[in-house]
């Protein structure tokens, strides 16, 4: 059966790269951005473009990271595995050196060898290369996505008459360096800067006038971040804008599938990190070619693991199956056992508000730097939402930017039993083997 489709998973992609028109994907994902759009909700911030997009597509109310962790979300992004399956249980910098294993055969890779000229622009954070490897690499600064979005010209029009994947991951906006006082004032926390970026327009915004989610403490140096936040989402949505702009201008908009997701939920305690609803909840916005309805919002129960087959239905290429592995032997006496993707295509549902059979997503964190052991297994359907904490018995660990963050540290000095939104101090560090929702 596999055989049969496979067949005719590659005569229908020979059919697609012979057709006059060739169809693309651009992969948009940024870097610690919450559900804060308008088109989400906020009233306060100014996303113009995502917004247009969400109106011009298919926008999930319900859609879920699989981890709340940079490097492991993002090797499930381009895989559609668990990172548990992937090998990618924390973050690929040297002095953590967690890597995917080398049998995986990820997105970039499966397109290229079905046709696609492939690239990447601003951040990678995954391992080893070639197991990601892209065709072609296009610089750019990721703290300025509008330069990032410029960059890519070149790549677009060089490829107007063959298809192509574009993977565009803008840094914003992840919290950047500085030193963190209790009202933090430096304008480096979220990768802004007083001088501002070429080509941005940039929005600051008053601390009085942010949005404090009820996972946060309501004070004045949860408020000032949130301003900073603000201030670096703006920044992404107009690289967005830019980068929807020229495939307007090259006349690529209607071929190409767009989707706009985040690797996991804001760079705040209680999200970052955590299997909590504000680390796992994320913004996805689909802009399909060949929807004839426009502004859906679709309930549906989407996650990460369902994006590669999503954009692999959508170039007509077929998914890989891998060989499973029992302990550390295979099976060599007979045909071993095989396992596909962890996912499913959304591509069929992208018009429909309330699709059936859409119900529940899972979700596997292990690690985040190489010091936070901390693996934890999620359900969660409509209605309720399990967590196992395996290793219970440990204090919650946190992320260096996060512990240092002025957000947790202007309710740490106050003791354990202060509280930090909804929970006590206390209660976020040390946690229940199991929590229901």
């Amino acid at each position: 059966m596999r055989i049969v489709k496979a067949l005719v998973g590659c005569c229908l992609f020979s059919l697609g790269l012979a057709s006059a028109v060739p169809r693309n994907v651009v992969l948009v994902v940024s870097d610690d951005h919450g559900r804060d759009t308008g088109a989400y909700g906020n009233p306060v911030i100014r996303t113009p473009h995502l917004d247009r997009l969400a109106s011009e597509g298919t926008l999930f109310a319900n859609a879920f990271a699989t981890t709340a962790s940079c490097s492991a979300s993002r090797s499930v992004i381009l895989t559609g595995l668990h990172n548990h399956r992937t090998g990618q249980y924390g973050h690929q910098h040297d002095y953590h050196h967690f890597r995917s294993f080398d049998h995986i055969r990820s997105l970039p890779v499966l397109l290229s060898e079905a046709g696609f000229r492939t690239a990447s622009v601003g951040k990678f954070h995954v391992a080893p290369e070639a197991v990601y490897r892209f065709d072609e690499y296009i610089p750019g600064a990721q703290r300025n996505p509008v330069e990032m979005a410029e960059n890519t010209r070149r790549f677009l029009e060089e490829n107007r008459d063959r298809p192509f994947f574009l993977y565009f991951c803008p840094s914003d906006p992840h919290r950047g360096g500085g030193v963190v006082e209790e009202i933090p004032e430096r304008p480096d926390r979220f990768g802004n800067r007083d001088e501002g970026y070429p080509g941005i327009d940039e929005i600051r915004y008053d601390p009085r006038d942010v949005v404090v989610p009820p996972y946060l403490p309501d004070n004045p140096a949860t408020r000032a971040e949130l301003a900073q936040y603000y201030q670096s989402v703006s920044r992404l949505d107009q690289g967005v804008g830019r980068l929807i702009a020229l495939l307007r201008e090259l006349d690529l908009i209607d071929r190409t599938l767009i989707l706009y997701i985040s690797d996991h939920g804001p760079a705040f305690p209680g999200a970052k990190t955590t299997v909590y609803e504000p680390g796992l909840h994320s913004p996805c916005i689909v802009r399909s070619p060949d929807a004839q309805r426009r502004g859906v919002v679709s309930q549906a129960l989407v996650g990460w693991t369902d994006l590669v087959p999503t954009i692999l239905e959508f170039a007509g290429v077929v998914e890989p199956v891998y060989e499973a592995q029992i302990g550390l032997q295979r099976l060599r006496d007979q045909v071993p056992p095989m396992h596909g993707l962890h996912g499913r295509s959304f591509l069929p549902i992208l018009e429909e508000g309330n699709p059936e059979g859409w119900d529940e997503v899972f979700a596997s964190h292990t690690f985040h730097e190489i010091q936070m052991y901390y693996p934890m297994r999620v359900i969660r359907t409509r209605r309720h939402k399990l967590i196992w904490n395996l290793a219970h018995g440990l204090p919650y660990p946190f992320a260096s930017d996060l512990w240092a963050s002025a957000t947790w540290q202007s309710v740490l000095r106050v003791g354990r039993d202060a509280r930090f939104g909804l929970r006590k101090v206390g209660d976020y560090i040390h946690r229940p083997e199991f929590e229901l929702y």
